[in-house]
């Protein structure tokens, strides 16, 4: 082995070169991310937990860059310092000169266990204090908002003043959604307008098939299961636009399942809820009364229960409709 093969390998500054390296690239990274990146990150900023899943990102971000620096930076000093051809030997060698670093395994088990158990607390606070961080948490949540929703549902009102939680039912169904608001005597819409500066609780559930409720910029996402209510909460923070989306494949159609819906001021929403609320009247009375969950007849997803022989049937040999149940 040569000189300088010797030289280098007890050489005990390795580990200083790599952080002197490492270190000031890490802190550059996470800030250029930090401030040039992170306020345009996905999902936005139109909600509380837009805007919490955005932060949750970023902190994850600014954590993982730096690791994925380090295995850059160590990869790198290894080629150039350990190379065959650098160090004047045809092959690697074992022995001395392949011994393990002790104080560098013990920093690095410390440091990973340490990001590790600060992620595992991180997310379960973020999902406590975001009311589930605007995933369905069944027909039971776990998390709500401050102020019962049994109240505001009770009193059937809800106005730009008030400061209950505004519940809207997402009816999922192929191929498309619709939403229910039973604080406007439950009409039903092809619309989903949405007030600013107000706490949200999607009901969400299904007439047919798994769907899957996936309002992108509100960083919403609850599936829409038949017979079940699948709560999830948001505050709306600004108005703007959304994208609503089926993110579960539920059929031919799935591709084209999506709309679009707002928010907008609270004056606004007031006016269109009791102006489309007056409109629909005559609908609205047609419909099954306001429910967590509807089952529909054979005879399409007419959300109610039809007794045998009172709706037309399909076929001339079996009739269709599901037996109203004894009361």
């Amino acid at each position: 082995m040569t000189m300088n093969s010797e030289n280098n390998n007890k050489d005990p500054r390795h580990l200083r070169r790599i952080l002197a390296i490492w270190l000031p690239l890490a802190a550059v990274g996470d800030l250029l991310f930090w401030f040039l990146v992170g306020p345009h990150v996905p999902p936005g900023d139109l909600t509380s937990t837009a805007s919490s899943n955005q932060f949750d990102f970023n902190i994850l971000f600014v954590i993982a860059l730096p690791v994925m620096i380090g295995v850059w930076v160590f990869l790198g000093y290894s080629i150039r310092t350990w190379s065959a051809k650098r160090v004047g030997v045809a092959e690697p060698k074992g022995g001395s000169a392949a011994r393990s670093n002790l104080r560098a395994q013990v920093w690095w088990i410390t440091l990973t266990t340490v990001i590790v158990l600060f992620l595992a607390g991180f997310g379960t606070v973020e999902l406590v204090i975001g009311n589930g961080s605007g995933g369905g948490e069944g027909p039971n949540p776990a998390w709500a908002p401050t102020g019962a929703t049994a109240a505001e549902l009770a009193s059937a009102t809800w106005s730009p003043t008030d400061n209950h939680v505004l519940p809207v039912q997402v009816i999922g169904q192929q191929w498309q959604f619709t939403y229910r608001y039973p604080t406007f005597g439950g009409f039903e819409s092809s619309q989903l307008i949405l007030p600013a500066g107000t706490d949200i609780e999607f009901n969400v559930t299904s007439l047919d098939v798994i769907h899957s409720f996936w309002a992108y910029q509100l960083s919403v996402k609850a599936d829409a299961n038949p017979g079940v209510n699948n709560i999830a909460y948001t505050k709306t923070t600004k108005t703007g636009n959304f994208t609503v989306r089926c993110s579960e494949l539920c059929g031919i159609w799935h591709g084209a399942m999506y709309n679009y819906g707002k928010v907008v001021s609270k004056s606004a929403f007031e006016s269109w809820a009791t102006s489309t609320e007056a409109a629909n009247a005559a609908n609205t009375a047609n419909l099954a009364p306001y429910a967590f969950t509807y089952t529909p007849d054979a005879n399409g997803a007419a959300g109610g229960y039809y007794e045998d022989g009172t709706v037309t049937p399909y076929s001339t040999v079996e009739v269709y409709g599901a037996k109203q149940p004894a009361s």
